[in-house]
């Protein structure tokens, strides 16, 4: 009599430890990530209302608000780079965080933007 002999096939257990390891990881940096993101918004939004001001410091107190409404901790209205083409007032930021991941290693999160 012959047997034959099957092989087992799907994951092994230290496979599906490696892969949960991984999308817990993924889980993890894109909870700290999303908070950042939505904080963006918070302020492109607020650029574009602020740009409606006359003079710089009218966007900048305009801005303010709006940052005071949101709980906007990234950048305030001094960070703001006010400028005009044609008749258009144009309102651009640029700042960046940084995302604690362990030891010595951060992820640095690079954001800009301008009012539309």
């Amino acid at each position: 009599m012959t047997r034959f002999k099957t092989s087992q096939r799907g994951v092994s257990f230290i496979g599906l430890l490696f892969v949960g390891g991984i999308l817990v990881f993924a889980g993890i940096v894109a909870a700290q990530v999303f908070p950042t993101l939505v904080e963006y918004q918070a302020i492109d939004k607020a650029a574009n209302k602020s740009k409606d001001g006359g003079t710089v410091a009218e966007v900048r107190k305009i801005f303010d608000k709006a940052r005071d409404i949101d709980d906007i901790k990234s950048i305030a209205g001094k960070d703001l780079e006010v400028t005009k083409e044609g008749e258009k007032t144009v309102v651009a930021f640029a700042y960046s965080k940084e995302i604690h991941l362990g030891g010595p290693a951060y992820l640095l999160l690079k954001y800009s933007g301008r009012s539309k």
